[in-house]
């Protein structure tokens, strides 16, 4: 079996704190982490090992796009991981998740459809500084 590493998150440049709610759609780099609620999609930059890291009280209604993902909450929507995904157990995601990687924990729930595929940076769309969204 092969050894995976273990994710190595880059430093939180955003973050989305528990008391709050945005309305739209966030495009960020590096690393984000939600406790709030988001309405919106949700975009990593590329080139930026874009990690999004959703806690058990945060909420996403949207698309989520990004390099890495670490759930722990709640996703509405599709979601594209360029590299990896990570299910903590209190992870729930209502949509299709499209991965490279994926590690879920016993308790996480998935309503929807787990597509692997071998070359996801085309699929993910990821957009680079300065573009219009995908």
């Amino acid at each position: 079996m092969a050894k995976v590493n273990k994710l190595k998150l880059p430093p939180f440049a955003t973050v989305v704190g528990k008391d709050t709610r945005i309305n739209g759609d966030i495009d960020f780099a590096s690393g984000m982490h939600v406790d709030g609620i988001v309405k919106g999609n949700v975009t990593g930059l590329s080139d930026t090992n874009a990690t999004l890291v959703v806690s058990r009280e945060g909420r996403i209604e949207g698309d989520v796009r990004v390099d890495n993902l670490v759930l722990d909450g709640v996703i509405v929507g599709d979601v594209f991981a360029c590299n990896r995904v990570e299910l903590a157990a209190g992870a729930s995601v209502s949509g299709t998740v499209h991965y490279a990687l994926l590690e879920m924990a016993m308790g996480a729930k998935v309503n929807g459809q787990l597509v692997h595929a071998d070359d996801m940076k085309e699929k993910c769309a990821v957009k680079q500084v300065g573009e219009d969204a995908p």
